[in-house]
């Protein structure tokens, strides 16, 4: 065990880097934990969390190598991220000018299970996630590693995400933190569909052009959290 310890630390790294780089996860989370209670947000970052276990697991098994070195199925994977992300997006847009859309009293509350599947969708669902997963387990991780020590790496990055995102979660569901926001509730519905509009028609385009799916697996690539 001790000779995989300098491999568990590269991994962390990595991961930690990776998870804390803004993208598709933290725009979400970021809406969720202003509109949204803390139970809902909460438990929307461990759907982000659950996430990542689909990306360890089609890692372990082989396949997420298939879908990044075929064409058709990384476009396919893509165009459905970026129709989710659109959705998310579509739905910020159409937020009413003049009303505060930072979680109040009178919020219409997302259920428990719709907030974690906002969660583990719009993780599961992202094609960069996909990248890093194939290309950290290709290449930081030794194929001589025992299979059960690899899945507990996975364990481990879908445990600490869903705790990174909790702690996203906490920070801005603090009163303080919310009325801060308040003002400009409208704007931040508006500035986070913009966002993932732009994220969802950056991945459009690498499809058109065909970027990703013959990436070198051996650059580690970068998902953004």
């Amino acid at each position: 065990m001790d000779n995989y310890w300098p491999e568990f630390i590269a991994v962390a790294l990595v991961h930690l880097l990776a998870v804390a780089s803004p993208g598709p996860d933290f725009a979400v989370m970021l809406r969720q934990a202003l509109t949204q209670s803390r139970r809902v947000a909460l438990l929307s970052a461990v759907g982000v969390g659950s996430g990542i276990l689909v990306h360890v697991t089609y890692s372990l098994l082989g396949i997420g190598l298939v879908i990044q070195q075929s064409l058709v199925l990384f476009s396919i994977l893509k165009v459905v991220g970026a129709l989710y992300l659109t959705w998310i997006a579509i739905h910020c847009l159409r937020a009413r000018a003049g009303g505060i859309h930072v979680a109040t009293a009178h919020t219409v509350p997302q259920s428990g299970f719709a907030g974690w599947r906002l969660g583990f969708l719009t993780n599961a669902l992202n094609p960069k996630a996909t990248l890093f997963f194939v290309s950290l387990f290709s290449v930081v991780i030794s194929p001589g590693t025992p299979v059960v020590l690899q899945a507990g790496y996975g364990l481990y990055m879908a445990v600490v995400t869903a705790l990174w995102f909790m702690m996203v979660a906490v920070f801005f569901t603090l009163p303080g933190v919310r009325r801060s926001f308040s003002r400009f509730g409208y704007w931040l519905d508006r500035i986070m569909g913009g966002v993932l509009l732009l994220l969802a028609g950056q991945l459009l385009l690498s499809t058109v052009s065909g970027d990703g799916a013959t990436d070198d697996p051996g650059r580690v690539s970068g998902i953004r959290g």
